[in-house]
């Protein structure tokens, strides 16, 4: 599934709205300009009061008055950026520049989405990760630690990035699959099924990795290459042009 449409928060705004506005900008503004916003009525999901206090915005632009969606605590939110949906975004995190949150999706922490990235499903981005670019994050996906998703990647599925990695470029983390330590999936590759890429292992070019593969060490894989199956690279392995690697029960193959 590839979501690549733009929502637009003034049409999210015109559903039915009896109940009146969610929230308020208050007169209290932070160092950033930004005004706390203050819940007129509860928002049982989030177990939010008539009168809590909330986040920071630079608009009423920025937190649909429909939904569930909230703003927490210190998370800032702000730019052209749009919250809506049953989003939350809380902890010490930013949402800025053209950047989306909807869904049920959830950011946290000190993590930052901004660009004109999208985090939506039921994801999660927390930690210290940075989503930015034209990047997609979605479905039950994880982006975490100092990960770094940007460019026009996609994580989605049940994918996880975490720890210092990054994905980048058109690559597409997706399935069960895992992206950490400090690996790096670029240009236009893709990662799927159960497979992990982990260490300071390269995934880039038109590379496929997928099945239960495991790709760690200083591993290159790139050009056309495939690696799937039960395989598993290591050290300084590199898989490259059309080669294929997979494993079975019977051991590692290669073909080419």
């Amino acid at each position: 599934m590839t979501q690549t449409t733009k929502h637009d928060l003034s049409t999210v705004q015109k559903e039915s709205s009896h109940m009146g506005p969610k929230y308020e900008l208050t007169d209290e503004v932070n160092a950033d300009g930004l005004y706390r916003i203050r819940a007129l009525r509860d928002i049982p999901l989030y177990r939010v009061k008539a009168g809590d206090l909330g986040g920071w915005l630079a608009s009423g632009a920025n937190l649909s008055q429909t939904g569930e969606c909230w703003v927490f605590c210190n998370a800032q939110v702000f730019g052209n950026s749009q919250v809506f949906g049953n989003a939350q975004v809380f902890g010490n995190s930013r949402v800025f520049g053209n950047s989306q949150v909807f869904g049920d999706a959830q950011v946290f922490s000190d993590s930052r989405v901004f660009g004109n990235s999208q985090v939506s499903g039921d994801s999660q981005v927390f930690g210290d990760a940075r989503v930015s670019g034209n990047s997609l994050v979605f479905g039950n996906s994880i982006v975490s630690g100092s990960a770094l998703v940007s460019g026009d990647s996609q994580v989605s599925g049940s994918a996880q990035v975490s720890g210092n990695s990054q994905v980048s470029g058109s690559a597409r983390v997706s399935g069960d699959a895992r992206v950490s330590g400090s690996a790096q999936v670029s240009g236009n590759s893709r990662v799927s099924g159960n497979s992990l890429v982990s260490g300071s292992a390269l995934v880039f070019g038109d590379s496929l990795v997928f099945g239960d593969s495991r790709v760690f060490g200083d591993s290159r894989v790139f050009g056309s290459a495939r690696v799937f199956g039960d395989s598993r690279l290591f050290d300084t392995s590199q898989v490259f042009g059309d080669a294929e690697v997979f494993g079975d029960d019977g051991g590692l193959h290669e073909s080419h």
